[in-house]
């Protein structure tokens, strides 16, 4: 069947094709994505991930409109730690880009048994880095939220929540990689079920322990991190679960064991992939710094803008790993072109759906925003952050997936310098210049993010195209 065909498109095809095919990809699907039309393959991968990143970009919204109940302090103390978790979530990252690079590339070789062992390394890594990790957040919680500008009366809110969060970091760990393998091969549908059990628990538990409903007592905001860390911690319960009995990859007793090669290769690609993400999230710990300068309510009404983004972002990045998933699975079966076709297809989905959520942000975001804060400050800046931000989502969605499709292909070092130009050298510096030496305030924060992405779009785009990463071998 021929990809450039009328039949094999989603929107020409006859209306109860394409909705066998979504429920084909919600069910989970067995069949081959090197062999299957591109735009089916991409259908059955995407609608998986996209679900799974809706529901993830849901409980963002929630978790923050119930804390933002709780005053500025409490949402700055919640932003305030989502950035120091910078550092689990680019390792956690790093790993799931390792492992999904790695375990596609297997599976497009048709070599399972080496695909359950390169899952059974990244589990052991991510336990032991999310241990260490965990120790010291919870000794220095204080002292971190205090490092990262917040006002005393922040730190005596919300220490604990910072402890319990990066204490319990493990289960964000764990979720990431094991989600990552399922997607590597193929099983997008097992990742879904996975983040929408996690996330459900999160949504049903967090006003529960925040406010004390029922027989729950009342944590104020560290009830949210408690339920976060319980909601993810059952998701990892049914992971393992879903691995002993996996229907395209199953880890049976012989494959736990340590395998220093494979460690190593998945150390090698995810300690730069880990970097990549690093310098991307680190970096707003920068922009974190410049807008506390201007107080608890630039910083809040930043925090609930950037969740507002990150609803439709999420879903974004679910094509994005579908796209990551077909070019590490083409690659391995020796199809370099259709790897490529791929991301082209997957890219143009996530174009019309980003532009379109761009056109209800830019022109209503202040209906959107009062669903967070009735704070006249805060709102304000946060319609300003949506309305800004949300300008530049249509070349975002180019960016994203050939980021995505770079480390897909096993190659992690394009992307990191293209990051480490983007944010370090372009947003950071130009943040700074716009909101403190030209006096623009938050305002040129979410410009000179805004400007940045551009920057990684056209980067990216232009570094796929002369396609070096076809040539890659992991």
């Amino acid at each position: 069947m021929n990809d450039h065909a009328p039949s094999s498109s989603p929107a020409n095809a006859p209306r109860r094709g394409f909705w066998s095919t979504v429920r084909e990809a919600i069910r989970g699907s067995e069949l081959d994505f090197t062999e299957v039309p591109i735009s089916r393959a991409v259908m059955l991968l995407a609608v998986p991930m996209v679900l799974e990143m809706s529901m993830e970009s849901l409980f963002a919204i929630v978790d923050i409109f119930w804390v933002s109940r709780l005053g500025s302090d409490a949402t700055a103390a919640v932003g305030l730690t989502e950035s120091m978790l910078a550092i689990i979530y680019a390792v956690a990252m790093g790993l799931s880009t390792a492992s999904t690079a790695l375990v596609a590339r297997r599976f497009g070789e048709q070599n399972h048994e080496e695909a359950a062992s390169t899952a059974v390394q990244a589990i052991a890594v991510g336990t032991v880095a999310a241990l260490v990790l965990g120790v010291v957040g919870v000794v220095f919680a204080p002292t971190f939220l205090s490092l990262m500008g917040a006002t005393d009366e922040v730190v005596r809110t919300g220490s604990r929540y910072t402890a319990v969060m990066l204490g319990g970091n493990v289960t964000v760990m764990l979720l990431f990689i094991l989600n990552a393998v399922f997607r590597g091969a193929g099983d997008a549908a097992a990742a879904m079920r996975t983040l929408w059990l996690s996330n459900l628990l999160n949504i049903a538990l967090g006003p529960c322990f925040i406010f004390g409903w029922g027989p729950f007592p009342a944590l104020g905001v560290t009830g949210a991190a408690v339920a976060t860390t319980i909601g993810r911690g059952i998701g990892v319960v049914y992971q393992f679960a879903s691995l002993v009995r996996g229907r395209r990859l199953a880890v049976l007793r012989r494959h736990w064991r340590i395998d220093m090669a494979k460690m190593s290769a998945l150390l090698r690609l995810g300690t730069t992939a880990a970097f990549q993400t690093l310098i991307e999230t680190a970096s707003w710990l920068g922009l974190t710094r410049i807008l506390a300068h201007f107080g608890s309510a630039a910083l809040a009404g930043n925090i609930i803008g950037i969740r507002v983004v990150i609803f439709a972002l999420l879903p974004s990045w679910g094509m994005a790993n579908a796209a990551a998933t077909l070019v590490g699975q083409n690659l391995g079966a020796g199809h370099p072109e259709r790897a490529e076709r791929a991301v082209w297809i997957t890219a143009l989905y996530n174009f019309v759906f980003l532009g379109t959520v761009a056109v209800l942000f830019v022109g209503w975001p202040a209906p959107i925003v009062r669903l967070f804060t009735a704070e006249p400050d805060v709102a304000s800046y946060a319609v300003d952050c949506l309305r800004i931000v949300s300008l530049g989502f249509a070349a975002f969605a180019y960016g994203m997936v050939t980021i995505q499709a770079f480390n897909g292909a096993g190659d992690t070092v394009t992307p990191t310098i293209i990051n480490f130009v983007c944010f370090w050298l372009i947003k950071i510096p130009l943040a700074y210049v716009f909101a403190i030496v030209s006096n623009m305030g938050p305002h040129g924060v979410f410009v000179a993010v805004t400007i940045a992405y551009f920057s990684q779009t056209a980067i990216a785009v232009l570094l796929f195209r002369r396609g070096g990463w076809k040539a890659k071998r992991v």
